[in-house]
């Protein structure tokens, strides 16, 4: 155990140390603000017009109107940074050839992936937390329905969660952090999109895509339901590509 936390705190300190952590979570804040900003705006707008219509108003909400797009929004914008996050994690490694130093140390490539995998898991925790002043505002100005918010932040963890094991696998396979970044975004993107086929597939195809689909398991959480099947889908992914990283490290370890 001492020798991940020995890594994890290695690996925080490259992020925090470099602008790598600074410039995503700035960007994210930035992405994310703006976001926010707009529907919020949009929901005046609207909560003006339905002062002319009474019958309107019953169907406004800020959770409804506000966090829920900002969520499925910021899912979109996860997806282009987070890969910048992990596409060094091994890659760095692999090209410096510190990759082969370390394939010498006693320590398991369990130790080492978790080490790794935490540190980016970290940066993205306070990634997401900077967000949270959006969450205070609208309670103190409005009422918003604390359950679907703290779902859709679970949703959005874990969905993150799964992308970053998705980053740390391709980050191991090969030394160039641009093409680890590029095989990140694509696999994810894949994820995101697979849901869009399905009203053209047969049903039974379409059934299991839509199992596939990252964005099919997020609406749950949004909609304040935490699904034993959404749990087991995000944490599914996670493993599966943390496994798929173990193999390859193993495999490189071997031919060291």
């Amino acid at each position: 155990m001492h020798k991940t936390a020995a890594i994890f705190r290695r690996e925080i300190a490259y992020y925090f140390q470099s602008p790598v952590a600074y410039a995503v979570i700035a960007i994210f804040l930035l992405l994310a603000g703006y976001f926010f900003y707009n529907l919020l705006g949009y929901f005046n707008l609207a909560s003006l017009q339905a002062m002319q219509n009474p019958a309107q108003a019953g169907s406004l909400s800020l959770t409804s109107a506000v966090m829920q797009p900002l969520l499925g929004n910021l899912c979109t914008v996860l997806l282009l940074l987070l890969p910048l996050l992990t596409m060094r994690l091994f890659a760095e490694e692999r090209r410096s050839g510190a990759a082969e130093l370390l394939f010498t140390y006693p320590v398991s490539d369990a130790s080492v992936i978790v080490g790794k995998f935490a540190a980016a898991a970290t940066v993205y925790a306070v990634m997401l937390a900077m967000t949270l002043p959006y969450v205070a505002l609208l309670a103190h100005f409005g009422d918003p329905e604390p359950g679907p918010i703290v779902s859709g932040y679970v949703g959005l963890f874990l969905m993150g969660i799964a992308f970053l094991a998705m980053g740390t696998f391709f980050s191991s396979l090969g030394d160039s952090q641009l093409i680890a970044a590029a095989t990140t975004f694509g696999c994810g993107l894949l994820f995101l999109v697979v849901g869009w086929m399905t009203p053209f597939v047969p049903s039974g195809i379409g059934a299991v895509l839509g199992q596939l689909s990252i964005v099919h398991h997020l609406e749950g959480f949004a909609r304040g339901v935490i699904d034993t099947n959404d749990l087991v889908f995000y944490a599914s992914i996670t493993v599966f590509f943390l496994f798929l990283c173990a193999r390859v490290l193993d495999s490189a370890r071997w031919r060291s």
